[in-house]
């Protein structure tokens, strides 16, 4: 069985010697990282602290747009003043977006389950589990380790993110036994497992369905059908809204072809800049073809933001997983 990293005790230090916080997250956020955000907000509030959740948005997943209004993307002197910073979900203020600058010179700590977050600045305050399945499976760690027990609400943004992260369990590997356990905890402290399924797989608009089958037609295969590439267009994005998006159930679609190890989809953004999504399964790693492109991640989920357009990105991005699959 995998072994969780325990919760070092100089975060715990950072969170009890602070009276003041910023609990930010990543650019274009998520469920692990909108819950993990909103249950330590809440969990520093009950321990007698200011907490402000902030996030530079956009809540672009139809699952975490009726949590916008929980945060804030201004930070002023009276905000900064006297605060630390606890990033989540993310190795530093720099991959915050717009809230950079606001978060920069600040004591900062960091609680994330991602590779980079070994590239935190020197003097970060640094919790890292490369192998924990969520940040909200290490943010229980961390409000156990504070003598507490989740509240039903906090239970709830936890497992919420957990069910992101897994694929309401899908990815869950052998080994991943203390996932099922800490998930446990967190209904017994009041999280409802239907409910959470309802928030992230419910509420989708027909348009979204509609765009699923735009993006399923276009797939094509490569390397033997190993991988699987499809795209949509800045038409689409005009036509159907960020809102018609559902990436989960399309790569829950495509990973069900045989024979199929790794998904790679190229969504033109704007005229001039692109995203990529990438998704595998076990041995091909897909952190490292979004490295290349300057982007990050797990090696089964990871993605980047880059300038260009489809057919300028499509060869090069099918030609860098030749190493994969060689």
């Amino acid at each position: 069985m995998v072994q969780p990293v325990p919760v070092p005790q100089n975060l715990i230090d950072f969170i009890q010697s602070g009276s003041k916080f910023l609990i930010a997250g990543h650019h274009e956020p998520d469920g692990d990282c909108v819950g993990s955000q909103l249950a330590l907000t809440s969990v520093l509030k009950r321990l007698g602290k200011e907490a402000i959740s902030c996030s530079a948005g956009p809540f672009k997943r139809t699952e975490i747009v009726p949590f916008a209004g929980r945060f804030t993307d201004r930070i002023g002197e009276t905000e900064r003043e006297g605060s630390r910073v606890i990033v989540v979900d993310c190795s530093a203020a720099d991959r915050t977006g717009g809230l950079e600058g606001a978060l920069k010179g600040l004591p900062t700590a960091v609680i994330d389950h991602h590779a980079t977050g070994r590239e935190a600045p020197p003097g970060t305050v640094v919790f890292l589990d490369t192998e924990a399945p969520s940040v909200t499976y290490m943010v229980l760690a961390v409000i156990e380790a504070l003598g507490l027990t989740p509240t039903p609400e906090e239970a709830e943004f936890l497992l919420f993110g957990l069910c992101t992260d897994t694929g309401f369990f899908r990815h869950v590997d052998a080994g991943g036994a203390e996932t099922f356990v800490r998930a446990s905890r967190m209904i017994r402290a009041g999280a409802n497992p239907k409910e959470v399924f309802r928030a992230i797989h419910g509420g989708k608009s027909l348009g979204s369905r509609i765009l699923l089958g735009h993006i399923l037609s276009r797939a094509e295969t490569y390397y033997g059908g190993k991988l699987v590439y499809s795209f949509e267009t800045y038409e689409d994005t005009q036509k159907f809204g960020l809102e018609g998006r559902d990436s989960d159930s399309l790569y829950q679609l495509l990973q069900s072809v045989a024979g199929v190890e790794a998904i790679a989809v190229i969504r033109q953004e704007s005229a001039d800049t692109c995203t990529v999504g990438l998704r595998s399964r076990d041995r091909v790693d897909v952190a490292e073809i979004a490295a290349r492109f300057g982007g990050g991640g797990h090696k089964n989920a990871a993605g980047v933001k880059i300038a260009g357009t489809i057919n300028d990105l499509k060869p090069r991005l099918i030609e860098a997983f030749g190493s994969q699959f060689g």
